[in-house]
């Protein structure tokens, strides 16, 4: 049996305290938060779980396997960094952390210590998403141009990181684990109207290998609380919309194609012509589990059978160098700027 702390009761980490303490195969020893408001009612739910406002707790605790931190960015590094130093296996929610030095140090410690190191990118754990992978992994909607991903909704209003930050890593991690690369580069621009300085809504364009554009669009200032992708491949066309759980994917059997005579080479344009085929609109079945508690199952999973992280320390410090790009590009005007992932 695992044993489990959660630092961080706020909105995330109840979520995190019910699926490790129902798992079966692990459970919550110590809850910790700095909000005695938050504990009490945590306490209220979990009755057999002890509570405190110390993480040093947590980590002088020997009998503590793992820890999980779903605390505000900017504490992630140090905390994260203490419970592997005390020699606990860690799943930190996204991002890893707030710069790419801080999650390469975590990295390197996470391997010196032999212990797991794993970021909470939830959307790789979505039965959905997973089907998405596998049609374009499978050539079924042939070579992928573009993908659109849509994030939006009315707050929750950050203050120590921006709308890239707290929303996009979602969707950098997920069009990466689609198309098994890491951007190449990235442009931004965004607009900060509630907090100065932070970014409300950024609009991002990043470029994979291949030529595939990957266009993001995340907000925490919009009326409408949205989470649809579009991708676009040479033979078809797929939606993904995470708010609609009973049909979340849609396969469009449409394309565009050429035709060109040899006239079309010496200027006479009238010969070049495209072809639009209008085929069905397909809605596959998926039967949707919780990505968080698959995201729980495989952090388990990692510690009691040594399976790799789908979401690993490597795939956290890959996102956070590409939402640094994109807060460079953001405050350069737009400028592309080379995300440098080896």
């Amino acid at each position: 049996m695992i044993r489990v702390a959660v630092i961080g009761a706020g909105h995330w980490g109840p979520n995190l305290i019910t699926n490790f303490h129902t798992s079966g195969r692990s459970r919550v020893a110590r809850v910790v938060d700095r909000d005695k408001a938050r504990l009490e009612a945590a306490a209220q739910r979990f009755p057999d779980v002890a509570f405190g406002t110390d993480a040093g707790e947590v980590f002088d605790d020997t009998e503590i396997d793992a820890v999980v931190v779903a605390t505000p960015t900017s504490t992630h590094f140090e905390l994260a960094r203490r419970a592997l130093e005390a020699g606990k296996h860690v799943l930190v929610e996204k991002p890893l952390a707030d710069s790419a030095e801080q999650c390469e140090a975590l990295c390197e410690l996470a391997e010196k210590v032999n212990r797991v190191l794993m970021v909470g990118h939830v959307f790789v754990y979505n039965d959905a998403a997973e089907r998405v992978k596998e049609y374009i992994r499978s050539g079924d909607l042939g070579r992928v141009y573009y993908i659109s991903m849509l994030r939006t909704n009315l707050g929750p209003i950050r203050v120590d990181v921006d709308a890239a930050w707290d929303l996009a890593a979602h969707d950098i991690s997920l069009a990466s684990h689609w198309l098994d690369a890491w951007p190449i580069s990235a442009s931004a621009t965004g607009g900060s109207w509630i907090n100065e300085g932070i970014a409300d809504a950024v609009f991002a364009t990043l470029r994979f290998p291949g030529e595939i554009l990957v266009n993001l669009h995340a907000s925490w200032l919009n009326p409408r609380k949205a989470r649809e992708i579009t991708v676009v491949g040479e033979a078809k066309m797929l939606t993904f919309d995470d708010v609609n759980l009973s049909e979340p994917l849609r396969i469009y059997d449409k394309q565009v194609t050429e035709q060109r005579s040899q006239a079309a080479f010496v200027d006479d344009f009238s010969a070049f012509r495209m072809i639009v085929r209008e085929g069905d609109i397909r809605v596959p079945h998926v039967s949707m589990s919780q990505p968080l508690k698959n995201e729980c199952e495989h952090f388990l999973d990692c510690l009691l059978n040594g399976e790799k992280p789908r979401s690993g320390g490597a795939e956290g410090l890959a996102v956070v160098k590409t939402l640094e790009a994109i807060s460079a590009s953001r405050e350069a005007g737009g400028s592309l700027v080379e995300v440098g992932i080896k």
